[in-house]
């Protein structure tokens, strides 16, 4: 289970607390503005208009800015402008009419820049209400990236030993030290040192990796072949390996070890259980902002990967289903199904991260 962390007030306060909240605070110091420059205490009408009237005109505006807060900045000030301009001229008008009620003789501008008066307060107003609405709303997501990082880390720890459980399970070290024994009683003592080694590598890296840490696909790849090797020492002619990366996309930073269970679901329901070779496929590319990663083999497939069926709970998949949704949240997809010709293939789209 992932802890849950404590949220602020300030994090679960809806926009319309926020805007009664900010609102009443406008009346209160404009109404004390107000007396403390002499006007009699009639003057709250136009307080208590200008407060009301500023309340109306921005809900429209919090609806627009929430449709288009996350656009690029140009697309962003390009829609945003306009709207701002009018909220700005309808809010004038009210606090002008306040004005001319509240004292129609006395107040009443005397020239067009005395217009131009009113709506430089109630754009300096609005600027600030919108300064406000955009600061509490990137304060809110950076609060929410900081909560999902939380959870990663908490995930990826949870992941981690749940792979050392069904990754280094008795069953896979009985088979690789068995094959090293076998090898050493045949005499082939520079197969079985290299085997050895490679494992040795191979475990090294397992408990020595950060959980929450992201490393480069070519990284990721290269503790992948340690791997490889002691399977390929067991199944020798029976798995090929066909891999093929784009050189861009070795800068590409993935979770580590994300590639670790679907490799050994390949060789686990594709290699052993097949008398022919059998073909493991890797390919990774970057399309656009995304990093595009398939893996893929020519065994029998999957029952559990015909369209319609219930989703793959193998501890794998699931494993790595649940790590992309913490790390990445909505912004990943992972993809499993069997190909027409034959065999399974396993689809992750990642965003785009470039190591430096």
């Amino acid at each position: 289970m992932i802890p849950e962390h404590p949220r602020s007030l300030y994090s679960r306060l809806p926009f319309w607390a926020f805007q009664l909240i900010g609102w009443f605070g406008f009346l209160v110091v404009h109404f004390l503005t107000g007396m403390a420059h002499g006007q009699h205490s009639s003057y709250l009408s136009v307080s208590i208009s200008s407060a009301i009237g500023g309340a109306i005109v921005t809900w429209p505006l919090h609806l627009l800015y929430r449709r288009i807060w996350s656009l690029p900045p140009r697309q962003l000030i390009a829609i945003a402008t306009p709207a701002f301009l009018a909220i700005v001229a309808a809010m004038s008008m009210i606090y002008a009419a306040s004005i001319q009620n509240y004292c129609p003789d006395e107040c009443r501008p005397a020239s067009f820049l005395g217009y131009v008066a009113y709506s430089g307060f109630t754009a300096y107003v609005i600027l600030s209400w919108s300064a406000l609405w955009f600061g509490i709303r990137n304060g809110r997501a950076l609060a929410v990236a900081r909560e999902r990082e939380l959870a990663a880390q908490a995930q990826a720890n949870l992941a981690q030993l749940k792979m050392l459980r069904y990754q280094l399970n008795p069953h896979f070290l009985f088979n690789t030290l068995n094959a090293i024994a076998t090898l050493v009683l045949e005499g082939a003592n520079d197969t079985a040192e290299r085997m050895l080694g490679a494992l040795s590598r191979f475990l090294r890296y397992t408990l020595d990796q950060e959980p929450q840490q992201k490393v480069p696909l070519k990284r990721e790849l290269e503790v992948l072949d340690l791997y490889l090797r002691i399977e390929k020492m067991r199944f020798e002619e029976r798995l090929i390996m066909d891999i093929q990366i784009d050189p861009q996309a070795e800068r590409a930073l993935v979770p580590g070890l994300i590639l670790q269970p679907l490799i050994e679901n390949a060789i686990k329901y594709a290699v052993a259980r097949s008398e022919q070779p059998c073909r493991i496929g890797i390919r990774a590319q970057i399309n656009g902002e995304w990093l595009e990663l398939e893996l893929s083999d020519d065994g029998p497939g999957s029952p559990h990967f015909v369209p319609g069926a219930a989703e793959p709970g193998g501890v794998g998949l699931r494993n790595t289903r649940e790590r992309l949704a913490t790390v990445y949240g909505t912004r990943q997809r992972m993809t499993v199904e069997n190909r027409p010709e034959g065999g399974a293939r396993v689809r992750l789209t990642l965003p785009l991260e470039l190591a430096p």
